[in-house]
């Protein structure tokens, strides 16, 4: 290694020399080109003084001073950074990256092998704070039971299209509710209820209760054999039972200084459905029926619910929802799809903790019961009257 770190250190000492005289070198170049053109007639040199290189004289050893010169600037200067490389060493002391945001439940996909013991309701139905505009408390019953258990799963695929089809059962006892805080909304039109407005059709909660039979079916296109999701239904109503899924409608008005509740209603929910489309994240809905909350479960009663949940099908729209809750259902029914022994939902960021109301709506709505204080996610338009939105 000796003779290596000496020829090192001649080259280092000779570039560094003849460094100091580029200049020189470079303002005696016209006077070398007179002197070339001078010389031209003249016999070659008896000994190596200079040679001509592209049209004019250089001195001699020319190309190994240069080749030293950029051997030398060439440990001086940084290579370029590749984009998207980090610097070494970092400008400074850099902040740790925040911690990850915790996810939402995860759902266990047994497609019906073995005895399953299924999902807690509560997490099936976590698509509802995902989906909510507005904040979102999930209340259960002491002691519940409740859970959904998948037990069968049908595929279909073809060239250009697939349908998937799961159905679960939901067994145990008890109930939960997703229930809507409309604090902000009434606080935003506090004067134009206070001035005799109303909010009309509002989406007070979503109830589970007891058990029923409840199928997903999936929907999309096949390119390249790479599965996309178009649509995904919910369907509450299967093998001819009762959907379990029920809403609270009701209407907000100000009457004798404070904010009631009026018209409550309860729509019975056959299907949901989410749809991959350009514009606003909607959810379709179709219900069984719509009776007054304290109308009696007599037939006659049943039967005017089941004609107004008709008519109401004819012209409900879908509701507005959320994006990313609209995107967490498409990538669930990818997931099923797929067969995903599992699947993950996004954290809701409008889950509140907790399920009680908010206490500044409640001190100020004195009218409202205790279950009734948190309420409206949104308007649904089941009738003719002004919305405020």
């Amino acid at each position: 290694m000796e003779p290596t770190t000496v020829s090192l250190r001649q080259l280092a000492a000779t570039s560094k020399h003849f460094a100091r005289r580029l200049l020189t070198i470079g303002d005696s170049r016209f006077a070398f080109r007179a002197r070339g053109h001078q010389e031209e007639r003249q016999p070659p040199p008896t000994k190596p003084e200079a040679c001509r290189v592209g049209g004019g004289l250089r001195p001699p050893y020319f190309a190994t001073i240069m080749l030293g010169l950029l051997l030398l600037f060439g440990c001086f200067t940084p290579a370029a950074r590749l984009a998207g490389a980090p610097s070494f060493p970092p400008a400074g002391k850099g902040e740790a990256n925040p911690a990850p945001e915790p996810p939402g439940p995860t759902l266990r996909l047994d497609y019906g092998r073995g005895e399953s013991p299924g999902n807690p309701v509560a997490e099936f139905m976590y698509f509802v704070p995902l989906i909510s505009l507005e904040p979102v408390s999930i209340v259960k019953s002491p002691g519940n039971t409740q859970r959904a258990r998948m037990i069968s799963a049908i595929r279909s695929f073809k060239a250009r299209s697939f349908l998937v089809a799961c159905e679960f059962e939901f067994v145990g006892k008890g109930n939960q509710q997703n229930v809507f805080d409309h604090t902000e909304k009434v606080r935003r039109h506090e004067r134009e209820l206070k001035d005799g407005g109303m909010l009309d059709h509002q989406l007070g909660a979503i109830n589970v209760e007891g058990t029923g039979s409840v199928s997903i079916e999936v929907t999309g296109t096949m390119t390249n054999r790479v599965p996309t999701v178009s649509e995904v239904r919910l369907r509450f109503n299967g093998r001819g039972q009762p959907s379990p899924v029920t809403i609270d409608l009701h209407d907000i008005r100000y009457f004798d200084g404070s904010f009631r509740l009026h018209n409550e209603s309860v729509a019975r929910v056959n299907t949901l459905s989410f749809r991959r489309k350009s514009g606003p994240s909607e959810m379709g809905i179709t219900v069984a029926s719509v009776k007054r909350k304290d109308a009696s479960d007599s037939f006659l009663q049943n039967l005017m619910g089941g004609v107004k949940g008709t008519t109401v099908n004819l012209f409900i729209q879908p509701i507005t929802v959320e994006r990313a809750g609209n995107e967490a259902m498409l990538n669930f029914g990818l997931a099923l799809a797929l067969e995903a022994p599992e699947f993950t939902f996004p954290r809701a960021k409008n889950l509140k903790a907790g399920g009680g109301p908010s206490q500044l709506f409640e001190s100020r709505v004195t009218e409202f019961k205790p279950g009734d204080a948190t309420t409206v996610s949104g308007s649904m338009h089941l009738g003719a009257a002004q919305t405020l939105e």
